[in-house]
């Protein structure tokens, strides 16, 4: 692990983050929001915690067959989004066969960092622990974030030395590095760049990165927990976006050190997280990386 110093502010990756952090226990099923089937898939909405926001939805074929999972995680900036506008991607990888989880967690304005993190993780947890109730593989998953999502989701990738069962992460225009995302966005033109720095902020629980809040922005740092457990990822960036490639740089540089394989993928243009994957040839990039990982369906 090395030091990273912007804007004149010196944070020393602290190693020992994840394991301060337990890992959350997951609750019972026993919140059933919604349930029916479509199109031969069953699927319901349950509770991971007691936060109104700790729930996902479940999609999964009802017909005995223990199948390789999909996480999906929303982005908006870390205070907002919803997993109801993930439902187009949802079916999408429903209908490759996958069982899917499309999650819902707390946001900056309900918790700081790493709520959102130990959401995701409790979420993974319960949907081990109850397999059997959505024909899932429990040693046979990857985790599909966008935007902030996907800072999630890397940092679920790196969370520990490796996660049981978990094979792959993939990024939509992930935030790897909310502290680079602070200084690009200090003197910005771009409004996307200094919306993001008061984004990281907020996340923070609305503190900058210097002295006491020194240690929960180098928790936020995904890059500065490699290990070489730790899950492959692949990465989807534009060129020209707010979010550039060069966050994934840094993940990959970090990872390649231990042994872990990072994959970059960048397109021309602008657009950003959902925007991206809808651009032809990308969802179909990342579906057939997800094949690769979890074993072709």
């Amino acid at each position: 692990m090395g030091v990273l110093a912007l804007a004149g502010v010196v944070l020393t990756p602290v190693a020992a983050d994840a394991s301060r952090e337990p890992t959350p226990g997951p609750s019972s099923v026993t919140d059933v929001i919604d349930q029916d089937g479509l199109g031969g898939f069953a699927n319901e909405t349950v509770a991971y915690g007691s936060h109104a926001r700790q729930r996902m939805d479940v999609w999964w074929t009802p017909d005995g067959q223990q199948r390789p999972g999909v996480f999906l995680i929303h982005g908006g900036w870390w205070s907002a989004g919803d997993k109801r506008y993930m439902k187009s991607i949802v079916r999408q990888y429903a209908d490759l066969g996958y069982t899917v989880f499309n999650l819902n967690y707390r946001l900056s304005g309900d918790a700081a960092w790493p709520a959102q993190r130990t959401d995701a993780l409790a979420a993974i947890a319960l949907a081990r622990k109850n397999a059997g109730q959505w024909a899932f593989d429990p040693s046979d998953y990857v985790v599909i974030g966008f935007s902030a999502g996907g800072h999630i989701a890397a940092a679920i990738g790196t969370y520990g030395d490796g996660i049981n069962g978990l094979k792959g992460v993939v990024g939509l225009s992930p935030i790897i590095s909310p502290l680079r995302a602070y200084s690009d966005g200090e003197k910005s033109k771009e409004h996307n760049k200094r919306k993001l720095r008061k984004a990281a902020i907020r996340l923070a629980g609305g503190c900058e990165p210097k002295g006491k809040c020194s240690r929960v922005w180098a928790s936020m740092e995904v890059a500065w927990h490699a290990s070489r457990h730790d899950a492959p990822m692949l990465t989807v960036h534009s060129e020209d976006e707010f979010v550039p490639p060069l966050q994934s740089r840094l993940l990959k540089t970090m990872l390649g050190q231990v042994g872990v394989p990072v994959t970059i993928i960048t397109q021309p243009g602008i657009n950003h997280s959902t925007a991206l994957y809808r651009e032809p040839g990308v969802a179909e990039r990342v579906q057939a990386w997800v094949a690769e990982r979890l074993g072709a369906m």
